[in-house]
Parts: C-alpha cells; structure tokens; sequence
C-alpha cells in the first residue's frame, strides 16, 4: 500500500502537505502511510480513496485495476 499512496499523490503533483490541505489527513500521518509504519482506518481509506476516485482494493494492492 505504501508505495500505491504515494504514486497516486505523485501522479496528481501533490507535496503531503497539499493532500493534508485537501483531505484533511495530517501530514505526518500520510508520511507514515506512505512509508508503511502505519496503516490507515477504514474511514481515512474510504477518505483517500474517493479522493483519488479509486477503489480501496486499488490501494491496498488487491488489485490493479483501479476502478474496481
């Protein structure tokens, strides 16, 4: 998952900060998801998810397709 949240935040030319901005999701947080020291909730995936109009399945690598 952690590399899946970045490459969707890279692919959108947002910093942390500026996701943190739009969602909410504070900075360090986002940090450590991306990073793999946490995992986000259920809310916060739901959260990030519409936000990257993706499925959670897509971010938690369940599967390739994002629109599943």
């Amino acid at each position: 998952m952690k590399t899946r949240l970045k490459e969707l935040r890279t692919q959108r030319h947002l910093t942390q900060v500026a996701l943190q901005m739009q969602t909410g999701i504070e900075q360090a947080l986002i940090s450590k998801y991306e990073s793999g020291e946490r995992v986000p909730p259920t809310e916060t995936l739901i959260l990030l998810a519409d936000f990257f109009h993706v499925s959670i399945d897509y971010i938690l690598y369940r599967t390739d397709d994002p629109k599943t």
